[in-house]
């Protein structure tokens, strides 16, 4: 059974795990305002629609077959990537965001065989800078990524030029795009909001600007 992308789209938006809000938007860490939230781990809490996920990460990760080791990027990316190791049997590590204070002071979490190729599994792709940290962690231990496969995209430019800079693949399950049709569709949005999320995504950065002036 293939999950499609608008499939994937309306569980995030039925289970709340994206949350869009363009008239009341969210400030994100970095103190930018989103009209839209992302937590891809609320997932995890819906069997029916965590095992349609898997399906979805099975689909896309044959187009990248033959590969060694699954890894997860910490630490939503985590659980993806071990549900999706564990259906494939293969072999299962995760990047962490910076190495142990401790112990070890481990960067990678688990066994990477020399020369190993690996899939590397996000759980969101915003700008990829954080998935690319852990491609290079990756490949400065040797190993050859594959690509990167994430749950959802906000789709900006600046990720796809990170990727394609360093020659890694990448696809999604989802993305805005595909998102926001879904909700319009579905009436989460109207046509207004609509239009207030597509210009967001255009250029969060004025949009953000703009909503604060008022």
């Amino acid at each position: 059974m293939t999950i499609t992308a608008s499939q994937v789209a309306d569980h995030l938006l039925k289970i709340k795990a994206i949350k869009l809000q363009p008239k009341n938007p969210f400030t994100w860490a970095s103190g930018l305002k989103s009209p839209i939230y992302c937590d891809n781990r609320v997932l995890l809490s819906y069997p029916a629609i965590r095992k349609d996920i898997i399906q979805a990460f099975r689909e896309k990760s044959s187009q990248f077959e033959p590969f060694d080791v699954v890894a997860g990027v910490a630490t939503a990316g985590i659980a993806h990537g071990a549900l999706l190791a564990e259906a494939l049997d293969k072999p299962f590590i995760y990047v962490r965001s910076k190495a142990k204070a401790h112990g070890m002071q481990n960067l990678i979490e688990g066994y990477l065989p020399e020369n190993s190729t690996v899939l590397v599994i996000e759980d969101l792709i915003s700008t990829g800078k954080s998935s690319l940290a852990a491609c290079k962690a990756l490949l400065e231990e040797g190993a050859q990524i594959k690509a990167v496969l994430a749950i959802f995209s906000y789709g900006f430019d600046i990720a796809k030029e990170v990727f394609d800079a360093e020659n890694i693949p990448t696809d999604t399950l989802s993305n805005y795009a595909r998102l926001i049709e879904v909700a319009y569709s579905t009436n989460y949005i109207n046509e207004e909001e609509r239009n207030m999320l597509n210009a967001w995504n255009s250029n969060p950065k004025q949009w953000a600007e703009k909503y604060n002036q008022g």
